[in-house]
């Protein structure tokens, strides 16, 4: 039962972690185009003496980053899997506790 419970939970980090990755594609090819858009419109209406448009990229861009960083799991500050290891850790001093509190009023 407990390996069962595994693998549909790996299948199902999988899939988020997929779809994440498909979110992140699907944006990125949307600042494409849109940014490509200001550029040319920025192109025709001031032959770019101005780049207003680099203002809106650079904006976008961030995000755009930080969802790249999301998706491919670049965390480099909390380091690979943290989540799952602090997860671990909580949950066994969470059994520790109710342990020691079990015992004590035996």
């Amino acid at each position: 039962m407990e390996r069962n419970f595994d693998k549909e939970t790996k299948y199902q980090k999988a899939k988020e972690r997929v779809a994440a990755i498909k979110k992140f594609y699907t944006s990125l090819f949307m600042y494409v185009i849109f940014i490509g858009f200001l550029a040319a419109l920025n192109y025709y209406t001031n032959q770019l003496r101005y780049a207003w448009f680099l203002w809106a990229a650079f904006g976008w861009g961030i995000g755009l980053f930080f969802q790249a960083a999301k998706a491919f799991q670049w965390n480099p500050f909390l380091g690979k899997n943290w989540e799952d290891r602090k997860m671990k850790e909580l949950l066994d001093k969470e059994d520790e506790t109710s342990t020691n509190s079990n015992t004590r009023w035996r």
